[in-house]
């Protein structure tokens, strides 16, 4: 999982450039992927040493979740525009539905690796 996380964060940061460079550079928020990638990044490197996995991997899964909450409105901002409907900032609204896509993608990894986890424990 750890190696994971540390894809996980590269893919964010990616994710983040992307937004900030395709977007004409005009606002610093379009790079809060990237900063979230970055403390992926972090915990993915860390997670190597395995007194501090179990700690880790699950601070990167509340990490996740509150990346998920920051950009949910996303996904309905593009419900919105799949409708035909216009939204502020439709590039904003894509990258935020990305992000809280792939936050979704990590829960369920980190969730299926608890309960593998737990499952070794108890055999």
């Amino acid at each position: 999982m750890e190696k994971f996380t540390r894809v996980f964060g590269i893919i964010l940061i990616i994710l983040g450039l992307a937004s900030y460079f395709g977007t004409g550079m005009v606002s610093i928020t379009a790079l809060i992927p990237a900063f979230f990638g970055v403390v992926f990044l972090i915990l993915g490197l860390a997670a190597r040493k395995e007194s501090l996995y179990k700690h880790v991997m699950h601070g990167a899964a509340v990490l996740a979740l509150l990346g998920l909450f920051g950009s949910a409105g996303g996904l309905l901002n593009v419900v919105y525009m799949i409708g035909g409907s216009s939204v502020e900032r439709p590039s904003a609204a894509i990258s935020q539905a990305i992000m809280a896509l792939l936050c979704i993608i990590f829960i369920g990894a980190a969730v299926k690796s608890f309960i593998n986890a737990r499952k070794a424990k108890e055999a």
